[in-house]
């Protein structure tokens, strides 16, 4: 009578035990349809969509949304699809640390993207690093960002100090009969335009082209005819400009109106931004006008054809059309989803791990490798040249399309 009572107790508790785990088996598979693993990765990002970067801010919104409409076509990642949490910083340095601060603790993304701008990257940058999160970005890549020693950052396109290094090459290439002997330069107090200015003035120098003239000016600056007066009372035969959109838009008309017209012009930025320069300034006076960048539509580089196909497809235009800001943007998704996808996570400490390893990823502005400090050491200056309508890579000879208009030709 003990044994059976003692049996019928063992298979009263083995029958309990199996009744409970499939309870919680059960459970567990009701909840299967909201798990947590198949819910979108978000991805915050802080643009500016207003203010004065804003025609570069929506340039590269376009190349994060083209790069996550991309992954998402072919299943996101790690299977889940992307979603982006965009918000607008106005082009201003406090709205941006809001702007993040919120995207990581009120919406409580997943990874972050950078927004456009030194100026703003700085800053944001900061906000990652304190909430453990890795910044991929590809439009803020001035040396003051990685002066401040954080290791979550991370630019994938060309540090922006050595952007005018090719064009001081091939000033200081042509024959000495050719050469020019004088260069005025003008910048915004940036620190996105500065060191180029700064660093091509040098090398300049270095290789017998006088000063002209020197200015700098505050960013927020909005008349700027004294400026370019002083530009053209130097006379000088090269202009290197530190600029954004709206200062180059304003020199060029300036320099027109008083018949000033240099041999060559070059400007940090603005001639990339495609219709948007050849609209402000009209088509013809864009023609010879010289800016550096890592990228141009026809490039060859991994996903580049593509990118452009689906620019078109959604926004129109034609290729020359597209600002170079689109594939800088475009880039950083490309090389977030080559980190994720080897790593089978999207965990943040484990993403900085893989971005400091030292892989060579690949991106439409070409291949991308980290130093200790988060900057492209394999990005390649190239300088480009609107010629008849189209921007096209003039300079180093190895991956030219045409030969450089010099001297430039006159304003039309």
């Amino acid at each position: 009578m003990h044994c059976y009572v003692s049996q019928f107790r063992r298979t009263l508790s083995f029958i309990s035990t199996m009744a409970l785990v499939l309870i919680v088996f059960a459970s567990c598979a009701g909840q299967a349809p909201v798990n947590q693993s198949k819910a979108p990765i978000k991805i915050g990002v802080s643009v500016s969509l207003s203010g004065d970067f804003s025609a570069d801010g929506k340039a590269v919104e376009q190349g994060y949304q083209l790069w996550a409409d991309a992954v998402n076509k072919k299943g996101g990642l790690l299977g889940r699809q992307v979603q982006l949490d965009v918000v607008s910083d106005a082009s201003s340095p406090q709205q941006v640390v809001t702007n993040y601060q919120k995207l990581i603790n009120i919406d409580k993304v997943d990874l972050v993207f950078g927004p456009y701008s030194t100026l703003l990257t700085k800053p944001a940058s900061q906000v990652a690093n304190r909430y453990g999160y890795s910044m991929l970005e590809g439009a803020g890549g001035g040396p003051s960002v990685f002066d401040l020693g954080l290791h979550n950052v991370f630019d994938v396109t060309l540090p922006v100090a050595n952007d005018l290094v090719s064009f001081a090459q091939y000033i200081l290439a042509l024959p000495v009969s050719q050469r020019p002997k004088t260069v005025a330069y003008a910048t915004e107090d940036d620190p996105f335009t500065q060191p180029q200015i700064d660093l091509a003035r040098q090398l300049l120098e270095r290789g017998g082209v006088k000063t002209a003239s020197y200015q700098v000016y505050p960013a927020e600056t909005t008349d700027y005819a004294p400026i370019a007066t002083k530009i053209i009372n130097s006379g000088a035969q090269v202009d290197v400009l530190g600029t954004f959109l709206p200062d180059i838009s304003a020199f060029i008309q300036a320099f027109k109106q008083q018949h000033y017209n240099p041999q060559a012009l070059v400007a940090t930025a603005g001639p990339d931004q495609g219709s948007q320069f050849t609209n402000a300034v009209g088509a013809g006076s864009a023609n010879g006008v010289f800016v550096p960048n890592g990228w141009y539509p026809g490039a060859t580089n991994p996903g580049n054809a593509s990118m452009v196909s689906a620019y078109l497809a959604k926004y129109g235009g034609t290729p020359d059309s597209i600002s170079a800001d689109v594939a800088e943007g475009y880039s950083v998704g490309q090389v977030m989803e080559q980190a994720v996808d080897k790593i089978h996570s999207i965990d943040n400490a484990a993403i900085l791990k893989e971005l400091h390893s030292g892989t060579t990823f690949d991106s439409v502005q070409g291949p991308v490798k980290f130093n200790d400090k988060g900057q492209n050491t394999t990005a390649q200056a190239y300088l480009f040249q609107w010629q008849q309508g189209s921007l096209l890579p003039v300079y180093p000879a190895s991956s030219a399309k045409a030969a450089p208009l010099f001297p430039k030709p006159l304003w039309s």
